[in-house]
């Protein structure tokens, strides 16, 4: 990779390895799905009975061991970083555990690969994304919380991980896109376009920044493509980029609008997205610095108990890429780190 120094140095030539994939590349290398096996389910079903009498959240790895299980962890993180960045783990049967369980379960799984982060104001760290019939285009309402399409983008945290504890009735694909990928043709077509990706934008906080004001945005203007130590990373939410550059008086010119444009031209053809049906028991695992995400808008079942139900956690892992501050600084809480908690617990407490 070659970058040009300016203040903020940019990569002048296609990214390559394992991380660049389109469409064709994951239908026809499934390496990036795998199963438990009946041992490694077993090792997790008795770190659950171990953790009987303690409270979600309230225990860490030291109460949650998976002996054997180590190497598998050090692959996921070498994969999630190094590899394909995306991984999809199946094999949990969600039925024969209670929603505390499974609460557990994730938790559990979560603090061995990583460092969870908050998520949201309330200081979840680990949040369900369900509909709660919001309405995605208010100013501040999260799209986890509708059941509406939402556009490709980036969260927090190193790795986001998804556990399907029911599916929708219908829709609610989780669609992915190689963001490696959509800089490479960017770099192809229209690299002129790639300049505003690299300053960056300032983010709409939605009231979860350090301030807890609701037209807080980022101090710094968060790049969307940053280049640093030979390594490109990707933070990108066309929603956010918008709303936050007008909340911060400087809303997107020509320019900067086409730019935006342009990486939701790419990420949405058929040849760079992949769609991803989640079943019961599946984990989803991506790598936020190098995958987008998006989901098409579903439908629920009418009965409560079967609605679109998955439990997401934001991860830091244990041993990072290098990355300059103003990108990974997104809600002046510093480095590395979620939305402010500011309105409480925000814990599950029961079903």
């Amino acid at each position: 990779m070659t970058a040009m120094q300016t203040s903020k140095p940019k990569l002048l030539k296609p990214v390559t390895g394992p991380m660049v994939w389109k469409r064709a590349d994951l239908e026809s290398d499934q390496s990036w799905m795998v199963e438990f096996s009946s041992q490694q389910l077993e090792t997790i079903d008795r770190a659950i009975q171990g953790v009987a009498d303690k409270k979600v959240f309230e225990f860490g790895i030291d109460d949650f061991p998976l002996p054997g299980m180590e190497e598998f962890f050090v692959d996921l993180r070498h994969e999630l970083d190094h590899g394909r960045c995306l991984k999809l783990i199946r094999g949990i049967d969600v039925d024969q555990y209670s929603i505390e369980q499974l609460y557990k379960l994730y938790w559990g799984f979560g603090c061995n690969l990583g460092t969870p982060i908050i998520q949201n104001a309330k200081g979840e760290l680990l949040g369900e994304v369900t509909d709660r019939g919001n309405d995605y285009s208010v100013n501040n309402v999260r799209g986890y919380t509708t059941s509406q399409e939402i556009r490709f983008h980036c969260d927090s945290g190193d790795v986001v991980g998804l556990l399907c504890v029911h599916p929708s009735k219908s829709g609610g694909q989780s669609r992915i896109c190689c963001s490696a990928a959509v800089h490479n043709e960017m770099l192809a077509t229209t690299p002129e376009l790639l300049d505003p990706l690299y300053e960056g934008f300032h983010w709409d906080l939605r009231g979860e920044g350090a301030t807890g004001d609701k037209n807080e945005t980022s101090w710094e203007k968060v790049p969307v493509f940053h280049y640093h130590e030979d390594r490109l990373s990707t933070r990108f939410n066309g929603k956010t980029i918008t709303d936050g550059m007008r909340k911060a008086g400087k809303p997107l010119n020509s320019q900067q609008t086409d730019a935006v444009a342009r990486v939701w031209e790419i990420t949405e053809d058929p040849e760079f997205y992949f769609d991803m049906e989640f079943r019961k028991g599946d984990i989803q695992l991506l790598s936020n610095h190098d995958v987008l995400h998006a989901r098409t808008a579903f439908e629920d079942h009418a009965e409560p108990e079967r609605k679109r139900r998955l439990l997401r956690q934001w991860i830091n892992l244990p041993e990072p890429r290098p990355m300059r501050d103003d990108f990974t600084n997104r809600f002046n809480t510093g480095p590395r780190q979620g939305p402010a908690k500011i309105d409480g617990a925000g814990y599950w407490a029961g079903a």
